[in-house]
């Protein structure tokens, strides 16, 4: 399913990556700890985390991600929207708790086939 579908089916906005929206995303992962997502994160994936630092763009980009979801509308630094620019990650903002985001994007079809 494409991340332009997603954003339909979710409550969120595109903080970056607007261009990218078109990339095809299978499966996702919800977690914060850095080395767990490095480690299990999915390639061209979903990430859903509560950390907004910069240093989850790199780790997206190494695992090469293709989406980033913050939940609970928590607010994302400028440095790390710029990053993902830059990096070409797409960053979502989402009002809803991390748990119920993955329930969503689940109940779409995301994780149901791998």
């Amino acid at each position: 399913m494409k991340i332009n579908e997603i954003i339909k089916n979710i409550p969120g906005k595109v903080i970056a990556g607007e261009e990218f929206l078109d990339k095809e995303v299978k499966t996702a992962y919800c977690g914060d700890l850095l080395s767990r997502v490095m480690a299990h994160g999915p390639q061209d994936g979903i990430w859903i985390t509560v950390q907004t630092h910069t240093n989850i763009i790199a780790v997206a980009t190494l695992v090469e991600i293709a989406c980033i979801i913050v939940p609970e509308d928590i607010p994302i630094e400028a440095n790390t929207i710029e990053k993902a620019i830059e990096e070409k990650i797409v960053l979502i903002s989402s009002p809803l708790p991390a748990f119920q985001l993955a329930g969503k994007l689940y109940e779409i079809g995301i994780g149901k086939e791998q």
